[in-house]
C-alpha cells in the first residue's frame, strides 16, 4: 500500500489542493519554481507530499525577505 504522502495525483487535483490554475501549475514547470513533478510517459503526477513541501517552503513573514522577492521575480517572468 503506497503511503498518502506518496500518492500520486494528477495535474487537475494538483491545481484544485493548491487553489491555482492548470495553467499556473504548467507555467511553474516550465520555469523550474513550482511543486516537484512527476512525468509518468507523457503525464505529469504530483506527490501529496511534495504540495505539501511546496507549500511549506513558501511559507514568509514579510514581502521584503529575499527569499520571497526571489520567488516573486521567477513567478512573474
Amino acid at each position: 500500500m503506497i503511503s498518502t504522502n506518496m500518492e500520486l495525483i494528477n495535474e487537475a487535483q494538483a491545481s484544485t489542493t493548491l487553489k491555482v490554475s492548470p495553467r499556473t501549475l504548467q507555467a511553474w514547470r516550465v520555469r523550474g519554481c513550482g511543486p516537484t513533478f512527476i512525468k509518468v510517459g507523457r503525464s505529469v503526477r504530483y506527490r501529496i507530499g511534495d504540495l505539501h513541501e511546496f507549500v511549506k517552503r513558501n511559507v514568509h513573514q514579510s514581502t521584503s525577505e529575499d527569499s520571497y522577492r526571489a520567488k516573486a521575480n521567477l513567478l512573474t517572468l
